[in-house]
């Protein structure tokens, strides 16, 4: 019987893998897109190609304890492309969490499901699912990883290699994505899920990442996810500083995240005192040595204390696209995990249907 597979993290993939991902997320994408046009816009839509059926009569779990717009909405179209269903199942919803524990709940719903998308609080929680379930489980946000909005993030900038080397292409719906030259990607925030998969991710993809946190302990990273870290060989590429002019220093493209997440609201005014002078600005980069064409990353919901009007609605800003991305790079983690049990791309290589 074959392993059941399971995504928490990219740390569960290689590089290559990860680009592999990146691309189907392109190719299903500009499958995708003609068939969600007006109808008058595009008059033989019999000769199109449909984007992969893998998902056809097949439904998928949305197991959500937290709040979600880009996530769920991703999901549950993502889901009916692929020929499939997602069903929305919140914390109001159903057992989980309440009466039934992690390991009763992951065998129902993966006896009557093809896949669990979870988003969860802390990651233990995820991990008891993946180990009794009977079928795939993909992290759509913990505590520790949030994988799917680093894919989206990569799939951006990609689409964005024209901006960074004028040399390059627009990117082909019908050509593979360009590549892009090595860059210095700086996050200013918290040390939250989002920075800890850019941590096991873009040094593996030749990228330099640098980071600022404010000094307290509670802002560096949990040290399971530092172990992984250095587990790959990525904190030789990370510079870690508690100065955001440091960390913005000769950067390509500038994040940041949430001060303050959800369940975190008791913290609100003990965070922003501690992030005081975190606000990603023009006046920061420029002062802190940002390259003079820096592009702007954030996974909203965005807050103005986390960076101003100026920035975040400019021409620097790519937080729309990324946003749209999200629905690409989950139908493409569906399509091989829940759909194909192929993620990692091995059962293509030796050739499985």
């Amino acid at each position: 019987m074959s392993v059941v597979p399971r995504l928490m993290t990219l740390a569960d993939l290689s590089g290559p893998q990860i680009n592999r991902l990146v691309n189907h997320a392109h190719h299903l994408k500009h499958l995708s897109m003609p068939w969600l046009t007006p109808q008058h816009a595009t008059k033989k839509k019999s000769n199109l190609r449909m984007p992969s059926q893998s998902l056809f009569n097949k439904s998928i779990a949305l197991l959500f304890s937290k709040r979600s717009t880009r996530t769920r909405i991703a999901a549950e179209t993502a889901a009916v492309l692929l020929g499939g269903r997602a069903l929305f199942l919140g914390s109001n919803d159903i057992q989980f969490g309440v009466n039934e524990s992690p390991r009763d709940s992951a065998r129902v719903i993966g006896g009557m499901c093809q896949g669990i998308f979870a988003r969860v609080g802390a990651h233990e929680e995820i991990e008891e699912l993946a180990r009794y379930s009977p079928v795939p489980v993909l992290n759509a946000l913990s505590s520790f990883w949030h994988p799917t909005q680093v894919l989206a993030d990569l799939l951006t900038l990609h689409e964005h290699a024209h901006l960074f080397s004028p040399d390059t292409l627009v990117p082909s719906p019908t050509k593979p994505l360009p590549p892009l030259r090595p860059l210095t990607i700086a996050y200013v925030g918290d040390s939250a899920n989002v920075l800890h998969d850019m941590l096991v991710t873009y040094p593996r993809l030749g990228h330099k990442v640098r980071v600022a946190t404010p000094p307290q302990p509670q802002y560096n990273p949990p040290k399971p996810v530092w172990d992984r870290v250095i587990e790959l060989g990525c904190d030789k590429h990370i510079v870690w500083s508690n100065d955001p002019r440091e960390a913005v220093k000769g950067a390509d493209v500038v994040v940041t995240d949430t001060w303050i997440s959800m369940g975190q609201e008791a913290e609100k005014a003990q965070r922003l005192k501690d992030f005081a002078g975190y606000q990603i600005t023009e006046a920061l980069c420029r002062e802190g040595g940002a390259n003079p064409d820096w592009k702007f990353l954030h996974c909203l919901p965005r807050k103005q204390d986390e960076v101003d009007d100026e920035v975040f609605y400019s021409s620097r800003s790519l937080v729309f696209p990324e946003a749209d991305n999200r629905k690409w790079t989950i139908m493409a983690a569906f399509d091989l995990l829940f759909g194909k049990w192929d993620v990692t791309g091995e059962k293509t290589l030796k050739g499985v249907q």
